[in-house]
């Protein structure tokens, strides 16, 4: 099974990527998606954010307000790795479930979908590691264009993540993204042919149909015994 890392920085075209790769067939689990699900209401996640937080963050329907949170952790360093302690339990488990469904029902090649990639220490799980790289000006824009916010606020939102220049050089393959949407797509389609390419052994072998080779293999081999010992 080859489990593909996808990384990049907030406004750096992650998502974008991680939806062409949904459009060509490729299963992708979000972290974003599982992060949002173990915040929901009444959730393990949710009552230590609480508890740790306090009720402000709350909405009116008990959701917690992802918008009053991010403006406490995106300027906070201590309260944002706070949250992330609180949170990493649980999104692991989250990633490793929807990872443990795929390889049950035989996918070869999933992509993992992680903003927290290296932070996280998951890259070590994955192979290839994908970075969507944007120059710092090209990002500062693109933030404050999508979410229609101040320079500073934007910056600070940047400035709390691990650097992209950094997460390039960690990087396996590395998309360059300060073009067009169309120069997205050609860049997209240049990879395909290195992430399609046939399994490792190693891969197979972690792959569903690998493991049932192997069982099949070994009681094969323990008949065989058998029978031969049956002989003498």
């Amino acid at each position: 099974m080859r489990v593909i890392g996808l990384t990049g920085g907030i406004a750096s075209g992650k998502s974008t990527v991680s939806n062409l790769f949904k459009a060509n067939g490729f299963p992708v689990v979000d972290a974003d998606v599982i992060a949002r699900d173990v915040l929901k209401r009444g959730s393990g996640g949710w009552r230590k954010v609480v508890a740790a937080f306090g009720d402000d963050i709350l909405a009116d329907n008990g959701e917690v307000d992802r918008a009053k949170l991010g403006q406490i952790v995106f300027t906070d360093p201590s309260k944002r790795q706070l949250l992330n302690r609180l949170l990493a339990p649980y999104i692991s488990y989250g990633i490793l479930w929807e990872v443990f469904k795929l390889w049950i029902k035989g996918c070869n090649i999933i992509v993992l979908d992680v903003p927290l990639l290296f932070e996280a220490n998951m890259d070590r799980w994955t192979n290839p590691i994908i970075v969507v790289w944007v120059d710092p000006e090209t990002q500062l824009q693109r933030l404050m264009s999508r979410d229609r916010t101040s320079a500073q606020d934007a910056q600070n939102r940047i400035n709390a993540q691990m650097p992209l220049d950094l997460k390039r050089s960690k990087a396996d393959i590395v998309i360059d993204n300060n073009g067009s949407l169309e120069d997205l797509n050609e860049n997209f389609k240049k990879i395909l042919n290195h992430v399609t390419k046939p399994l490792t052994w190693t891969e197979f072998w972690l792959s569903r149909l690998g493991t049932i080779v192997a069982v099949i293999s070994i009681f094969s081999g323990i008949l065989g015994c058998k029978k031969l010992l049956a002989r003498l």
